[in-house]
């Protein structure tokens, strides 16, 4: 990887983490904080530390991935929210989108050493901007307006 592409990758993971970070402290009002205090905690760990975690990397991954769906599922069952919803007032929605952040920045982690290191790095880069254009738009325009359903 070359300089600049694994100075891009490692700005990007911090961002990342640090984004992490502040989801998790954000969370105990949550119904169910217990599953997503570590979620976005171990996710910030590996996203600032830029270790080879492989098998800490893996349970993030899976837990997130297992948090989507039950978002998702409890997102048709109540009526809260359907598939495509990106209503960020809600907390489901809030949920999917944090849980689908998690488990991309944990497959660009898992991906790094097997794939290309360009793939990999804008990957990261289009994950940052990404996910602090959902934050904007969730501190600018919605919070006020939040739901916690």
């Amino acid at each position: 990887m070359s300089t600049s592409q694994s100075l891009l990758f490692s700005s990007c993971s911090a961002m990342m983490g640090l984004l992490f970070a502040y989801s998790a402290s954000v969370q105990l009002n949550d119904p169910d904080w217990y599953f997503w205090i570590p979620l976005y905690a171990i996710a910030s760990i590996v996203n600032l530390l830029q270790r080879k975690f492989n098998q800490l990397t893996r349970f993030v991954l899976w837990s997130g991935l297992l948090l989507f769906i039950k978002v998702m599922i409890e997102g048709h069952v109540y009526g809260l929210a359907n598939l495509w919803s990106m209503d960020m007032r809600k907390r489901v929605v809030r949920e999917k989108v944090g849980s689908g952040l998690v488990v991309a920045s944990m497959t660009l982690h898992l991906k790094a050493s097997q794939i290309s290191k360009l793939f990999v790095t804008l990957g990261m880069a289009g994950l940052v901007a990404l996910s602090y254009g959902f934050s904007l738009y969730f501190f600018v325009l919605t919070k006020d307006n939040m739901m916690f359903v």
